[in-house]
């Protein structure tokens, strides 16, 4: 009588569980190494609407006033004036800390996702207007520009010549990058030390080519 075939069939079981257990283990332990909390800056996402900028979503920060940050506030439980001031700044921050975000007090998509809250709109929000330092340009600018320019300005940098995002990308009163800067046929390499007048007259061209497009959120307020 043939010896059964189970002891020849066993390891190959036996491998098979091996395997099985292996990747049940590897599926319920953490990821080794894993990555540090993410900056929550859009552009680490962007600028609320920079040239080049194909999508974007509007943040929260330190000056920025309006309808938006008063939702905030009452989802932090502090007093609801819809001024992002010191108070809001320091309540941000610790609910960063206690949920194990970046802690820069910016209110992007992660933060914002990690409260509760639906997107902001641009109408919801208004920037802090800034005094230029005019550098390089002194006195300004007498470039006539047209009013979607000139309110595409203020809300991309609050009307500031020198305005650099968060994350250093987008530069300059229109929020150009490098790129699109080059492109269009600024002088420099950096758009945020050129001259006003330069700036707005790049602008100017680029809007001649492209209209609002290069700069969808901000445009598309402008143009409502």
């Amino acid at each position: 009588m043939p010896r059964p075939i189970r002891d020849a069939v066993s390891p190959v079981r036996r491998r098979r569980r091996l395997l099985a257990l292996t990747l049940a283990v590897a599926a319920c332990a953490p990821a080794a190494g894993a990555a540090p909390a993410a900056a929550d800056d859009p552009a680490a996402a962007t600028s609320p609407g920079g040239a080049a900028v194909a999508t974007s979503e509007v943040t929260l920060r330190k000056g920025d006033r309006g309808p938006a940050v008063r939702k905030l506030q009452r989802r932090l439980g502090i007093s609801a004036d819809g001024v992002f001031g010191p108070q809001t700044n320091r309540a941000v921050k610790r609910f960063q800390r206690r949920n194990g975000l970046t802690v820069d007090g910016i209110v992007g998509p992660i933060t914002r996702s990690k409260l509760g809250l639906a997107r902001f709109s641009a109408s919801e929000v208004r920037r802090p207007k800034r005094r230029s330092a005019r550098r390089g340009g002194g006195g300004g600018s007498k470039v006539k520009l047209p009013r979607v320019l000139r309110e595409i300005a203020e809300c991309e940098s609050g009307g500031d010549p020198r305005a650099v995002s968060p994350n250093g990308l987008y530069r300059g009163k229109f929020q150009f990058s490098r790129e699109t800067w080059k492109g269009v046929g600024g002088r420099g390499s950096d758009p945020a030390a050129a001259p006003e007048a330069h700036q707005d007259r790049m602008a100017l061209r680029l809007y001649r080519q492209q209209g609002v497009a290069p700069w969808p959120t901000c445009g598309a307020r402008a143009t409502s």
